[in-house]
């Protein structure tokens, strides 16, 4: 299982399926990563934490630990 947070920097995924349970879960769809949402990895903060992620015609900051709930695949 690949997760988001193992994505490379300009690489384009998408999503398989979101883990985790209740509202973390439901925090993480609401943001619009759902099963089957395409996403690009377009860099990572100087320290290592957030992701910046397009998606959905936005872009979206995404902790590495709430990255980890999202099963990928790659293109």
């Amino acid at each position: 299982m690949k997760t988001l947070k193992e994505a490379k920097i300009g690489s384009t995924v998408t999503v398989r399926k979101v883990h985790g349970e209740g509202a973390i879960r439901r925090r993480i769809m609401d943001m619009g990563i759902t099963k089957g949402t395409v996403i690009f990895v377009r860099k990572v903060a100087p320290l290592g934490d957030p992701l910046e992620l397009n998606l959905r015609g936005y872009e979206l900051s995404l902790r590495k630990a709430d990255a980890e709930m999202v099963e990928i695949v790659d293109e």
